[in-house]
């Protein structure tokens, strides 16, 4: 039987990266390729996923095997702490639809897309599988990480009712982003809507442009884990092809990698060539502080897999492709 899969959200950084994977790996190799597989990489031009019968149509249009289902309202700090209601209800719509009409179409296997949000804001560190229902996520991700944890919910719900192989990955929130020219297409506008890095890296291209101060909001304290999106696309093509367990996995570095925010916009700074006034507005919210994350269980189950460096990641910002 022929495999279709279907990455909902496919024109964005990871449904790219994985395209980009799927393209320039070996045919045939772990993550290369497979005779007789068919991709799709469906934007929100093709349907919007919040309307339950758009959603049926997409389904109906490709008839997916596999779904890796991507698609969601995503925004950066600000923009969630604005907007609770908006990502509860609109990602919970989107999760909802893209599940249900799984299921409906009789989809072999989905992998839905959580972030670290999801996980409590008091926890013992660090961060694994076992913690996402053991507490509230933290306020400024209150609306977001609710909706992410249902789908949790609902694929044990799926599985138990009607045997359904539907499972989630959870990513280390921030990338490594190597198509530049896609985070120039952002408006001036979005800068304080969008996630860490792209933001970062439009914020200072301006301010070289303009010749005005590069500003980075917070303290520049906070620590994150950052996963190369190229590192993630490999981790989906595993996961879709390897593991068939309802339980989630978390696709990350490893805990001991975490970088602030600070070395961050350092390392920006001298990717972009910005010799201006580069500053930090303490006046903003920093967020979380830190959320470090546990990939022992990733490493266990796919053996040997080298993720790329921070510093060798951030190299590669002005990356053509």
């Amino acid at each position: 039987m022929a495999t279709v899969v279907l990455v909902t959200g496919g024109t964005g950084l990871v449904g790219k990266a994985i395209q980009h994977v799927i393209e320039t790996e070996p045919i045939g190799s772990r993550f290369g390729k497979k005779e007789g597989e068919t991709w799709i990489f469906a934007s929100s031009k093709e349907g919007d996923l919040r309307d339950a019968e758009q959603t049926r149509i997409l389904f109906e249009k490709y008839k997916p095997t596999h779904v890796i289902h991507l698609a969601a309202l995503v925004g950066g700090l600000f923009k969630n702490m604005k907007y609770k209601l908006t990502f509860l209800r609109d990602n919970i719509l989107i999760n909802d639809n893209v599940l249900h009409a799984a299921h409906t179409h009789k989809t072999q296997k989905v992998i839905s897309c959580l972030s670290t949000c999801v996980f409590p804001d008091k926890v013992e560190y660090p961060l694994d599988e076992t913690k996402i229902h053991n507490g509230l996520p933290h306020e400024s991700n209150f609306g977001y990480a609710h909706a992410k944890r249902m789908v949790d919910v609902q694929n044990h719900a799926y599985k138990e009712e009607f045997g359904r192989n539907f499972t989630s990955a959870i990513p280390t929130n921030d990338l490594f982003y190597n198509f530049l020219k896609r985070v120039l297409k952002q408006r001036d506008s979005d800068l304080e809507d969008s996630h860490v890095i792209p933001g970062l890296i439009h914020k200072c291209y301006l301010a070289k442009k303009n010749g005005t101060p590069f500003v980075v909001s917070g303290t520049g304290k906070p620590l994150r884990q950052f996963i190369y999106s190229r590192d993630l696309a490999k981790l989906f093509i595993w996961q879709l092809r390897e593991y068939d367990d309802v339980e989630p996995v978390i696709l990350s570095v490893g805990e001991d990698e975490e970088v602030s925010i600070k070395q961050v916009a350092d390392a920006i700074v001298k990717a972009v060539g910005f010799e201006g006034q580069y500053t930090f507005d303490t006046t903003r919210a920093d967020g979380q502080f830190r959320k470090p994350a546990s990939n022992k269980k990733l490493l266990s189950l796919i053996g040997g897999f080298e993720f790329t460096p921070f510093e060798q990641g951030t190299s590669c910002i002005f990356s053509p492709t």
